[in-house]
């Protein structure tokens, strides 16, 4: 065997002009991750001075988890593992840097029933681009349960009994929940993206309280050919929610409170920082991609995530088979947490997805309360479509 090869000649199966793209292209990972880098340490620093300033406030633990659920079937078969997925429409309410891939107007609505049909929640979303490099997105949300009897004014609080009648006094009111995303994409780089969407929440319960909320979000995405990287920190301004009550109308019912009737009052919803990758793989005829999120929040709400201290973590996984960029297979795990006495849980979602032409309908199945629960599972239909370049 002879090792006598000259110097260099491992490198003999390049091009002149290969050595140059590859450094080239290094280069330019190298730029992005340093911009991602640097934005996250902003981001970082914001959330951290936004949880330092409401320690003296009182912290709502599930002040918005009306949105935790998230929108589109295509992500919920996924097992909301979308972060660093989201290029179009959806970004969003997902990650508003994402809004940097959609090319020409687009819109879409989801419909789905929560807890054997008890929530109704409802999506619609349009985007659209100001020019190659910037894209405006718009999200609009409604979760509420629907015709709940009133029956306050059907009791006789004098004579402490029904009135003769209380059939004729019973209504029905809603508790839902709003929220408007009006979300904004900018193109820093090839590979870079940056994003900030501006947050209103209205919350109702019938006439009997309702609440304003504001906020913000902020979402970098950078995308590789393979790999791609997301984080969204969810109301990083940390949201103000302010309740008002109508106390006069729970007045019939002033001894079950023991005369502590509830006021209105301020509430802050701490931010969520949420962090996502996913990376695509070719294969025939078709592609799979494969991708995990990791929310990461401060508020101490354990009741569905890995606790350490005041701070928990929500994991997500998902994966997509796309085959002739026709028909989509979806799986994913919404749901991993650590049940006291009980041990691990993950719960599971499936979708299944189909495209013709600028057309798409998507639809997923989850479970929201674990295979043996009561309250049933969810399922979500979806469709989206993209206006002519």
């Amino acid at each position: 065997m002879n090792f006598d090869t000259p110097r260099g000649a491992c490198l003999s199966f390049l091009t002149p002009n290969q050595p140059r793209k590859l450094i080239s292209r290094f280069s330019e990972y190298a730029r992005g991750a340093k911009s991602l880098f640097r934005i996250s340490l902003l981001v970082a620093v914001l959330v951290l001075t936004g949880a330092d300033a409401s320690h003296a406030q009182r912290v709502a633990k599930y002040g918005a988890d009306f949105l935790a659920g998230g929108v589109g079937a295509r992500a919920l078969g996924m097992g909301g593992a979308y972060i660093s997925v989201a290029d179009d429409v959806y970004a969003g309410f997902w990650n508003p840097a994402g809004l940097t891939g959609v090319s020409s107007r687009e819109v879409s609505y989801m419909h789905a029933e929560r807890f054997s049909g008890i929530v109704s929640f409802d999506y619609a979303g349009f985007a659209v681009p100001f020019s190659e490099r910037s894209v405006l997105g718009v999200t609009l949300i409604r979760s509420g349960v629907n015709d709940i009897k009133n029956t306050l004014d059907a009791w006789d609080s004098e004579r402490d009994q029904p009135l003769p009648n209380p059939e004729s006094a019973i209504t029905t009111f809603s508790a839902a929940d709003y929220a408007l995303f009006v979300g904004y994409g900018k193109r820093l780089s090839d590979a870079l993206s940056f994003g900030v969407s501006s947050k209103i929440i209205r919350r109702s319960i019938g006439d009997f309280a309702t609440a304003w909320g504001y906020s913000m979000d902020v979402g970098v995405r950078y995308v590789s050919p393979v790999w791609q990287l997301g984080l969204n920190v969810q109301d990083v301004t940390t949201m103000l929610q302010s309740w008002s009550v109508d106390s006069g109308r729970l007045a019939n019912i002033r001894d079950v409170f023991e005369d502590d009737l509830p006021e209105g009052g301020t509430e802050l919803v701490l931010p969520v920082v949420r962090m996502g990758a996913s990376r695509l793989f070719d294969v025939r005829p078709g592609t799979i991609r494969v991708s995990m999120d990791m929310d990461v929040a401060f508020d101490g709400a354990s009741a569905n995530q890995i606790s350490a201290g005041s701070m928990n973590l929500h994991p997500r996984l998902g994966a997509e088979l796309v085959v002739s960029d026709l028909v989509s297979f979806r799986a994913g795990f919404n749901r991993i947490q650590v049940v006291d006495g009980e041990g691990l849980d993950i719960t599971p979602s499936l979708g299944t997805g189909f495209r013709w032409g600028r057309a798409a309908v998507d639809y997923g199945f989850g479970d929201f309360a674990g295979l043996v629960s009561d309250l049933g599972y969810s399922h979500r239909i979806s469709a989206h479509y993209r206006f002519s370049e």
